[in-house]
């Protein structure tokens, strides 16, 4: 059952459909472009997510014609653009990054029309993108005088497509379209604006289909083996969590339901 938006962010709404929270970026005449005050309502949401184990699934989208246009430079004047202060700014929007990726719950991003810059990099940051043909994303930082790895970037990227194409849209700033992006493994399905909340739905079922720590711990090790240094490291993470899993309720639940034929009634237990 859906709950009303929540009043507590100035850029972000935010509605509780039961276990699941849906975010939309709120700033559609900006092109949700990253200001101080988006920065600090993402913020401050994947922080508090991290202990919060009543959202088992978020999916993030956005309000009007594009995801999220980056950095909003019309958002800070030029009385913030002390050394300090810019660095501020720019670990401010790093720490979300930092933030989705050690929640436990899966993040799924709806990604429509511009996708660039900061905004590419929340896409990464996600567990899963689901894109509308519309969508372009590009790591805008280096069309403007800077680097291309920014904000997670240069990590997240080469893991989801590799190297080369990586460095291809690192370097160049160039957009990869919603078809490249399906292809190359960048998304997982390219779908009409008009029923990707439909398409999203699916997978969120099929999530909450799961038990409850057994979703974030395979979360969790995901994480951990992208950077295992070995098979032998990422099989020990695996091996720990399916001996912690077994002494669970919801273990013994499941394996019940499994051999009676009906669906288990978990408890996060």
């Amino acid at each position: 059952m859906s709950e009303p938006a929540s009043s507590t962010y100035q850029h972000l709404l935010l509605e509780k459909r039961g276990s699941v929270e849906w975010l939309t970026l709120n700033r559609p005449e900006s092109l949700n472009a990253l200001n101080p005050g988006l920065t600090r309502d993402l913020s401050d949401y994947f922080t508090r997510l991290r202990r919060d184990k009543s959202v088992r699934v978020v999916v993030l989208k956005a309000a009007g014609r594009a995801f999220c246009a980056g950095a909003d430079l019309l958002g800070f004047s030029d009385s913030e653009s002390s050394i300090g202060t810019i660095y501020d700014g720019q670990t401010d929007i790093a720490d979300i990054m930092k933030a989705m990726r050690r929640c436990p719950q899966p993040i799924i991003s709806l990604l429509n029309g511009a996708v660039c810059g900061g905004g590419f990099s929340l896409a990464l940051s996600s567990d899963i993108r689901i894109a509308t043909p519309d969508c372009k994303m590009n790591a805008a930082f280096i069309k403007v005088g800077l680097s291309g790895c920014d904000m997670g970037s240069s990590y997240l990227l080469p893991r989801l497509v590799g190297t080369s194409v990586a460095s291809e849209l690192l370097l160049t700033g160039r957009f990869i379209h919603a078809d490249r992006a399906l292809a190359v493994n960048l998304v997982s399905e390219v779908v009409d604006r008009e029923r990707i909340e439909e398409v999203a739905q699916g997978y969120v079922d099929e999530m909450l289909a799961t038990a409850p720590m057994g979703l974030r711990m395979t979360k969790e090790c995901l994480n951990y083996s992208v950077d295992a240094p070995s098979l032998d490291a990422a099989m020990a993470m695996e091996d720990r969590h399916q001996v912690l899993l077994t002494q669970t309720e919801d273990h013994l639940e499941a394996v019940g339901a499994f051999f009676e034929k009906r669906a288990p009634a978990y408890q996060d237990k």
